[in-house]
């Protein structure tokens, strides 16, 4: 506790070298005591899988710099890491693109000289296993970017169950308990619903949407586009009512824990400066350098949790952009030289990843919101006192 008054003390003197000292040695003094070896597993792991196009994530030293006030990872260093994994991205699904060409090609090949064979019987049979090869290759491809989507999903829940914790502790240690009661089971079990809702509702909504777009384009004697068209406009629906209730819950819960806090610890602060003879003002003033360092510990270790969601829901959304770029790309070349039932179904399938871009864009944003929010409301019971 005197270390914090003494840190607290010598904060409020003339900023700059001895300011950033100080800072620095009070960080030494908490980082020890919150536990961050889940989260920096999580961030070596994921480093390892993505260090030739970004920049290393080391946690406390990320948290030491933006303490400083420094942000210590180069936006333009990002933006050409993801650039980069981007084009490497498309040189890799290059090869499905030409085998998508190759076998729209064939498909028209087989189409004109139909009238070759005896009644166009052969010619007929030929075309459609031409065609049903090249769906066949078109669905595998969006099963895994379907995969990719889910597998990013699950990497972003895994790392909130890391990063929560670590959050909530440093907001208790602030004073915030109501805020840190309502955040820990709630938060968790509302993220996890969600999720899990996406990844098995909306997920196989999508999935079965493409199925019947291209179920209708191989036949004309049963129309399913309507169908096709209620899923996918259910899953954009469903998508958008768990953002809505989610942002909401976060939302209202955020600020009635704020609010609780801010006029509990006031109360505190203002009752041990007045009724405590003699040192109720010196406990007054530990009191608050502690949730000052706790405050600036948060808001570093928030930061660093935004900025690896950001990296583990950027990379599987690039993977699925690139695909959904192969599939619009093939479309619009095979239109004037192939069969129009091809181009059709390579753009269902483009449109349909459009929806899972969007699902997995929109929970990576709501695990964005859910740090900011639990990070926001220790600032918010903050000014409150």
């Amino acid at each position: 506790m005197q270390k914090a008054l003494a840190a607290g003390t010598a904060g409020s003197g003339i900023p700059g070298e001895d300011s950033e000292a100080v800072v620095s040695q009070s960080l030494e003094e908490y980082m020890p005591g919150v536990d961050l070896e889940t989260v920096e597993k999580f961030l070596e792991e994921m480093d390892r899988d993505i260090k030739a196009y970004m920049p290393e994530l080391d946690l406390k030293e990320m948290v030491y710099k933006l303490a400083r006030g420094e942000l210590g990872i180069s936006a333009v260093e990002i933006m050409k890491g993801l650039i980069k994994y981007l084009f490497k991205e498309l040189v890799a699904n290059s090869r499905l693109l030409g085998q998508l060409l190759i076998l729209a090609v064939l498909c028209a090949i087989l189409q004109n000289v139909q009238s070759a064979f005896e009644q166009g019987t052969v010619g007929k049979i030929a075309w459609f296993v031409c065609f049903l090869v090249l769906l066949s290759l078109a669905l595998g491809s969006f099963t895994i970017a379907l995969q990719t989507g889910r597998q990013a999903i699950e990497d972003m829940v895994a790392f909130m169950n890391a990063m929560l914790p670590v959050l909530i502790t440093l907001l208790t240690a602030m004073g915030n308990v109501t805020s840190a009661a309502l955040f820990h089971p709630l938060t968790i079990v509302v993220l996890s619903t969600i999720s899990t809702l996406v990844k098995n509702v909306v997920f196989p909504l999508i999935f079965f949407a493409v199925v019947l777009g291209l179920a209708n384009n191989i036949t004309s004697r049963v129309e399913v586009s309507r169908l096709a068209s209620l899923l996918k406009e259910w899953s954009v629906g469903l998508l958008g009512l768990f953002f809505t209730v989610f942002i909401g819950f976060m939302m209202v819960q955020g600020i009635a824990g704020a609010v609780a806090d801010g006029i509990a610890m006031r109360t505190a602060k203002f009752g041990i400066g007045v009724f405590v003879p003699v040192v109720g003002k010196l406990f007054s003033d530990a009191l608050e350098a502690v949730v000052g360092t706790s405050l600036l510990l948060k808001n570093a270790v928030g930061l660093v949790g935004i900025l690896a969601v950001f990296f583990i829901c950027a990379f599987p959304v690039l993977k699925i952009v690139s695909i959904m770029i192969i599939y619009k790309t093939a479309a619009a070349v095979i239109q004037p030289i192939g069969d129009k039932l091809i181009a059709d179904s390579l753009n269902v399938m483009g449109n349909s990843l459009t929806i899972v871009f969007a699902a997995v864009t929109a929970v990576g944003i709501m695990f964005f919101f859910v740090i900011a929010i639990v990070v926001g409301a220790g600032d918010f019971s903050l000014m409150l006192r």
